[in-house]
């Protein structure tokens, strides 16, 4: 960690240096050692200014506070600059995933795209001589289901209704042999 402390028209003591270099610490967990901080400290009447500028990387930090006291003024500014740091870093971190969640949907894409055109699930069901009119009333006690094979009791062949995109009407696929 880079510390520059400077004093305007107050002396930066080295009690100060330490309390500052100290507390700044504490924005280390964040980044370790690539922390760049300018850190001024000033009088402005009654009151002491303690101004800190963080570089990180690309991105860049500030905090500016006034206190009676200089100390109490330091630690504010910890505060803020540790506030910013943390909500900078969840968001990168959220951005991240969501890369690499991104990535990872996009190679199961290409996983399914290599196996296109297999049949990759079967399922097994009784089929039940229903007239087309009890199919669909069965189709729709089961919202989640889009199609059903049945016996048409009519003709005797095999049918299969299902649900139209528009989720209201139906289609019946009948042979014609």
């Amino acid at each position: 960690m880079n510390i520059t402390i400077t004093g305007k028209e107050i002396k930066a003591t080295d009690a100060i240096k330490e309390y500052i270099e100290k507390k700044a610490e504490r924005l280390v967990k964040y980044f370790g050692d690539e922390i760049d901080a300018n850190v001024t400290i000033k009088t402005e009447g009654s009151e002491q200014v303690a101004q800190m500028d963080v570089k990180i990387g690309t991105d860049r930090f500030r905090a500016v506070t006034a206190h009676k006291d200089l100390y109490a003024s330091i630690d504010k500014d910890i505060d803020i600059l540790e506030g910013q740091i943390r909500k900078m870093k969840t968001k990168k971190d959220k951005q991240n995933m969501t890369e690499s969640i991104r990535g990872k949907e996009e190679l199961r894409q290409e996983e399914e795209k290599e196996i296109e055109g297999e049949i990759l699930k079967t399922l097994y069901y009784d089929i039940k001589p229903l007239t087309p009119e009890d199919a669909k009333l069965k189709l729709e006690e089961k919202p989640q289901d889009r199609f059903l094979t049945f016996i048409n009791i009519e003709t005797g062949k095999v049918n299969v209704i299902y649900k139209m995109k528009d989720n209201k009407n139906y289609g019946l696929v009948e042979p014609e042999a």
